[in-house]
């Protein structure tokens, strides 16, 4: 939820399934997504891996045009060094949001670029607006990808086309993985049926700035 945006249903899921299923983390929602619970929580324990879901856009002009959606306030693309990210530098920033890679004159690759030029070794970005249930899937899979692929390139692929092949699939109230896993959907994200989840919208705008280790 936030203060000015509309709220954003399948992120819940997509943060408790990373950080307590897929991978070992902490999740900080709502009124706990600030800047300043940003930065602190960076300073009191030096994460390799921060994942922002929320609201992002890329406007151009100035820098400060640009911004991902906190809690009440807006992270701006001239705000990104300020975090402190590049020491020790984050392993792996994932923007899971809307058109975060996309860039202009100004600033090449958006979100993504900048954060490589504040010190992130590697940024997962997307080129266009991505839906929130094709997000939750594809995110669900690369962090699944994640804890056996060689590098973080290679991840992204193997996510990518499990997508494509249909292994990764919404049936009903249960999330599909390519591995035979089935996660259960609150609620609001279930469907009757099934959805493939094939098609390039779904997948093809993630993309990977900088280190591909």
């Amino acid at each position: 939820e936030f203060t000015d945006q509309l709220p954003l249903p399948a992120v819940p899921t997509e943060l408790a399934l990373i950080t307590e299923t897929l991978w070992q983390g902490e999740s900080f929602l709502n009124q706990e997504f600030t800047l300043a619970n940003l930065k602190a929580q960076r300073q009191q324990e030096p994460y390799q891996i921060i994942h922002l879901a929320t609201h992002g856009a890329f406007q151009p002009g100035a820098l400060s045009n640009s911004y991902i959606q906190l809690w009440d306030t807006r992270l701006q693309l001239d705000q990104l060094r300020q975090l402190g990210w590049s020491n020790p530098p984050v392993e792996l920033l994932v923007l899971s949001a809307c058109r975060t890679a996309f860039g202009s004159d100004d600033a090449e690759l958006g979100f993504a670029g900048l954060a490589v030029q504040a010190g992130v070794k590697s940024a997962l970005a997307s080129l266009w607006n991505v839906s929130d249930e094709g997000t939750l899937a594809f995110m669900t899979e690369f962090y699944r990808q994640l804890q056996t692929a060689p590098i973080k390139a290679e991840a992204l692929r193997q996510a990518q086309m499990a997508m494509l092949q249909g292994t990764v699939r919404v049936d009903g109230s249960q999330l599909r993985g390519s591995r035979g896993e089935a996660l259960t959907l609150p609620s609001t994200l279930a469907i009757p049926g099934s959805r493939q989840l094939s098609h390039p919208y779904y997948w093809a705008a993630f993309t990977l700035v900088g280190s591909p280790w």
